[in-house]
């Protein structure tokens, strides 16, 4: 009986790592708890001898949770054809520094998810131009190591092959050129937000690189561009003609999937969530997050 209680919490302990693995191939925190309660669902589902065989369970739930993933990654691309406006990844907070006592004596899937650079908007951003395949075998081998062995038993290809698709899938990342967060983002972030405040467009012009793009997500929901704002000078006229009219907006420093970002909420309600890319001591990149669904992790 000991056996079996041990087997058990050895199996509700993969759930943290499990959340990790789907975030990153999906891009939603919803998708990613779904997936994996549904990897749970078909492992309590088998026969119990089933299960006694199994000789890695954490393997296991791996495999059938990345290829829960990989068949939501196929439709999503059909669904993602139809969203209105631009698809961005769900927006992850640091509990710790948002609210601690909101988390206090709860599990939420968010709270579980490892804030690293695999996790930055940037890099999410990039991985959305990858097959699914493409991008499983590069998530699964590049941000945690498993052998291609392992992932040639998730895709049902031969490890060379996996190994193709990884590599084509880190040209895509080159291309893309997803950065390592560089040092001094925060002071950069915490200058765009006084000059929003101060409605500076100068101070925002000087902040901003002149080939930057602001992209934003409202999925129709609520009022944003439906199209990339491009070029420095263009998003700072954007940015001040919103404060214009949002009164009693406020505007907090916020890690946002382990950067510096800005959150703007109004009568203590989050309705905005920014992600920065900065090279140089300039913001190159924007990426703004207004789909109420998709900020439920801020609530």
């Amino acid at each position: 009986m000991g056996t079996v209680a041990t087997s058990a919490d050895g199996i509700a302990g993969e759930r943290r790592q499990l959340i990790n693995v789907a975030y990153r191939l999906l891009g939603s925190v919803a998708e990613a708890e779904d997936a994996v309660q549904d990897a749970y669902a078909r492992w309590y589902g088998l026969p119990r001898s089933r299960r006694e065989e199994i000789r890695s369970p954490g393997a296991w739930l791996t495999t059938v949770t990345s290829r829960i993933c990989l068949d939501v990654l196929g439709s999503a691309r059909a669904h993602r054809e139809r969203y209105v406006g631009a698809w961005l990844p769900e927006p992850l907070p640091d509990r710790t520094e948002w609210d601690p006592a909101a988390s206090a004596g709860r599990v939420d899937p968010a709270d579980q998810i490892v804030l690293d650079e695999s996790v930055s908007m940037a890099f999410l951003v990039v991985l959305e131009s990858m097959t699914p395949a493409e991008r499983v075998a590069f998530v699964l081998h590049e941000v945690f190591r498993y052998p291609f062995a392992e992932i040639a038993g998730v895709l049902e290809r031969t490890p060379a092959a996996c190994k193709q698709l990884a590599a084509s899938a880190r040209r895509r990342v080159t291309v893309g050129a997803a950065p390592v967060p560089e040092t001094g983002q925060a002071d950069v972030v915490r200058h765009v937000k006084e000059a929003w405040e101060t409605r500076d467009i100068a101070a925002l012009v000087a902040l901003l690189n002149p080939a930057a793009v602001m992209t934003a997500d409202g999925g129709g929901v609520v009022g944003t561009v439906l199209h990339p704002v491009e070029g420095g000078a263009q998003i700072a006229r954007y940015m001040v003609a919103i404060a214009e009219r949002a009164p009693g907006l406020e505007l907090l420093e916020r890690t946002v999937n382990g950067v510096p970002g800005l959150v703007a909420r109004r009568a203590g309600v989050v309705e905005t969530v920014a992600s920065f890319d900065v090279a140089d001591g300039r913001v190159t990149r924007i990426w703004v997050v207004r789909n109420p669904e998709k900020l439920r992790p801020w609530a």
